[in-house]
């Protein structure tokens, strides 16, 4: 019964963490957004009914939320390794486990949130004829969805270096 309770504490505990660090890093990509795309006010954008933006803003948001799923696992593994008994949750060995956990979540946004912006100025680079933010601007679906492909993708391959971070620190 206690091993029940405590479990169910850390799964609560777990799930605020993840709530907390979703909510604010969506509002960090979404801020970061507003200072990659040049000249466009994505609020007024997708009020205007420009879904260009729309699809844009909702690759960056699914960028982030997969990158702080792995991020999640990464603190859920900490906890269960946290947990034995040999280590103990509040132990410094266990609490120094969580708190690294919680570091590499944190680590992993930031990266995400580098990585979308570095890869967005390079696809600006490769695609001379083609004024990405013009062209979202003027709702062209094609390019939103050529930069949402990127933007996803690089959160794939973040959030496999993310899980790895994991693998090598736990």
């Amino acid at each position: 019964m206690v091993l029940s309770l405590g479990t169910a504490i850390v799964g609560i505990l777990q799930l605020v963490i993840a709530i907390i660090l979703a909510v604010v890093a969506l509002y960090i990509g979404f801020s970061v957004l507003g200072k990659i795309t040049k000249g466009i006010d994505e609020e007024k954008e997708i009020a205007k009914g420009n879904t260009a933006v729309g699809i844009l803003v909702a690759s960056v948001f699914i960028a982030i939320g997969i990158v702080v799923q792995s991020g999640v696992q990464g603190i859920s593994t900490g906890l269960t390794q946290a947990m034995k008994p040999e280590i103990g949750i509040l132990s410094s060995g266990g609490i120094a486990i969580i708190i690294v956990s919680i570091l590499q979540l944190v680590l992993g946004i930031v990266l995400a949130i580098a990585a979308i912006y570095l890869a967005l100025n390079i696809l600006d680079k490769l695609t001379k004829e083609i004024d990405e933010f013009a062209e979202l601007k003027k709702g062209n679906v094609a390019v939103a969805l050529e930069m949402a492909g990127v933007i996803i993708t690089v959160a794939i391959i973040i959030q496999s270096g993310v899980l790895g971070i994991t693998t090598a620190l736990i």
